[in-house]
């Protein structure tokens, strides 16, 4: 089977022959259709990421994935083989993940995709989805409070402004000019391109500027980042913490529903082979990309 790694001192994806890891009672075996190419993908194949989760040897590469239930474990309930599903696999350590022409993950990871939305666009929606989602639980209740959110016109950062706006914050979208469409489309009540100064009530940091995004935070505020293991030092009485995505099946369900009716925008760049898999990562290593790529075996 084809998979897609990444090798210590190699600055690009290598696709070489490996199983998925052995099926057990709780895991499903999913044929995939498509798999999505993200930032952190990128980071762990240039260096940084393989530093910052203390990665060694040879990893598996991808998180998002979409495909055709294969086969189920013995105790598997809530799947049947050929139904279509989406999924997230969050273990960096395992040598055979999502970019792959199979891949074995836990029933709790793994999603129906609903009708309407297409097999291989769905890959694009678990990890980007499900970060916002989480990050946002994390802020608590919006009761009136004003979030900004950088890196809106982005991966995360379009999520969370759709799924902030809907759960009743107030949201100030922070990015480029050829965002601010977008950004207003997705529920954003103003956009800004340069942060302004002790503004507002949380800051959801999508866009990884740390230090130089909490100043946006009101005294005694909520600061929420995109790096776990280098969550940005309080101040002024700022609560600070990043979110570490985890797989939920439950929860993806319902995004891939709002999918579906359009609420949340399904933003594909494009479609590539996943031989052709490098050609994905440079663009992405590239900046600037709106939407993700997707590999298809």
């Amino acid at each position: 089977m084809k998979t897609l790694v990444s090798q210590p001192n190699r600055n690009e994806p290598l696709l070489v022959e490996a199983m998925p890891r052995e099926l057990g009672n709780h895991d499903v075996l999913v044929d995939v259709a498509a798999a999505a190419v993200n930032p952190v993908d990128v980071g762990v194949v240039l260096g940084p990421m393989r530093d910052i989760a203390g990665l060694e040897g040879v990893v598996g590469l991808g998180w998002d994935v979409a495909g055709v239930v294969a086969a189920v474990g013995a105790a598997v309930t809530s799947l049947r083989v050929g139904d279509r599903v989406a999924g997230l696999d969050d273990d960096l350590t395992r040598t055979s993940r999502t970019h792959a022409a199979q891949v074995v993950l836990p029933e709790s990871a793994v999603a129906v995709v609903p009708d309407g939305l297409d097999l291989v666009d769905a890959a694009s929606v678990p990890l980007n989805a499900l970060t916002a989602d989480q990050a946002l639980a994390a802020l608590g209740a919006p009761a009136g409070r004003t979030l900004l959110v950088t890196g809106a016109g982005g991966g995360v950062g379009g999520y969370a402004v759709a799924l902030a706006s809907a759960a009743g914050w107030s949201v100030v979208g922070h990015g480029r000019d050829r965002d601010e469409e977008f950004v207003r489309a997705a529920g954003a009540r103003e956009f800004v391109t340069v942060l302004p100064a002790a503004a507002v009530d949380a800051v959801f940091d999508t866009a990884g500027l740390q230090e130089n995004a909490i100043g946006a935070v009101r005294d005694g505020g909520r600061f929420q980042g995109v790096y776990p293991m280098a969550v940005v030092e309080s101040v002024r009485d700022i609560e600070t913490s990043a979110v570490l995505v985890h797989a939920d099946a439950s929860r993806l369900a319902g995004l891939l529903h709002r999918s579906v009716t359009g609420e949340l925008a399904v933003r594909v760049a494009g479609r590539i082979p996943l031989d052709e898999a490098a050609v994905a990562y440079a663009k992405l290593a590239g900046g600037g990309q709106r939407g993700r790529w997707l590999l298809v075996p």
